[in-house]
């Protein structure tokens, strides 16, 4: 089966992405696709998981930090995450059902498990956490002030951002996620906006951050900062790797830079004879269900 084919043949959250990015289809091919996220497949099902309370898995981020019976480090299932994949499975934020979901969040919903009980989206919290926050901010239509303030001041000097404390030294995974956020804003904010030229500004200091590394390697050694950054892996929660950061550059700079080369060639290079790519990474942690990954062939197809 040709490649194309097989991707859509497959759940609403993959053939909608496929039909806007890998084939001619016209705009309102690609939105009635769209509008069967909410409605059907992995979507619905996501959707129809929500709690009475408006909390998935009836916790915020980590449910361990407040019940010894629940697992600490990596609750997927939980509300954040749920709705990180709600906007990665590219639900119509302007659906009904959705809308319904994502206000009983922004009304019930709080960060108990950390310091200060703050509703889900006015929370201010670390780069990691605070970035994908921004993104899921902006995508579901809520006031982001808060979240972009605290991301702005939290900037490391090298131009990235760590989730570390007392250090002038970023990271990876908090930096990726923060710039998935800025980017975010930009394209959502009015053009007028006076926070506009900062966020920019903002924005191009931690992609360069990226960029002087080649998205994989260290600037003291050359060598790969970890080899599971050289990995696909989705859904990518908070973590880091190198599809997600192409994935990023793709909006963030169509034109290219050099300095993406290596990281595309190495994507390149792990697609089968058939021209699709394997998940190789699949963080621990329960979930709610089991998916694949298309997305490789809008960076290195």
């Amino acid at each position: 089966m040709d490649t194309i084919d097989w991707l859509l043949d497959s759940d609403p959250a993959i053939r909608h992405q496929v039909l806007r990015d890998l084939t001619d289809a016209s705009p309102d091919v690609v939105t009635a696709e769209r509008s069967r996220v909410a409605r059907e497949g992995w979507g619905a099902q996501l959707l129809a998981l929500q709690d009475p309370e408006g909390t998935w898995d009836h916790g915020t981020y980590r449910p361990g930090w407040v019940d010894e019976s629940r697992p600490f480090f990596s609750a997927w299932t939980a509300t954040h995450f749920s709705v990180t994949l709600l906007r990665d499975f590219g639900v119509d934020p302007h659906d009904p059902g959705v809308r319904d979901a994502m206000n009983r969040v922004a009304e019930n919903v709080r960060w108990d498990e950390v310091d200060g009980g703050e509703l889900y989206f006015e929370q201010t919290t670390e780069a990691c956490v605070a970035g994908v926050l921004l993104s899921n901010i902006v995508y579901f239509g809520f006031d982001a002030a808060r979240a972009l303030d605290s991301i702005l001041a939290d900037q490391q000097p090298d131009g990235g951002w760590n989730c570390e404390q007392n250090t002038a030294v970023s990271s990876f995974h908090p930096t990726i996620c923060v710039l998935e956020g800025l980017l975010a804003w930009e394209h959502a904010a009015d053009p007028a906006d006076p926070q506009r030229s900062r966020v920019r500004e903002a924005r191009i200091r931690g992609e360069e951050y990226l960029l002087a590394r080649r998205l994989l390697r260290r600037l003291s050694t050359g060598g790969f900062v970890d080899p599971r950054f050289t990995m696909t892996t989705f859904p990518t929660r908070w973590h880091y790797d190198v599809l997600r950061a192409l994935e990023y550059f793709r909006r963030a700079r169509p034109e290219g830079d050099e300095r993406l080369l290596e990281a595309v060639e190495l994507v390149r290079g792990k697609a089968d004879a058939e021209g699709r790519w394997p998940l190789e990474n699949e963080l621990d942690g329960p979930t709610w269900f089991s998916m694949g990954s298309g997305r490789a062939l809008r960076v290195a197809g």
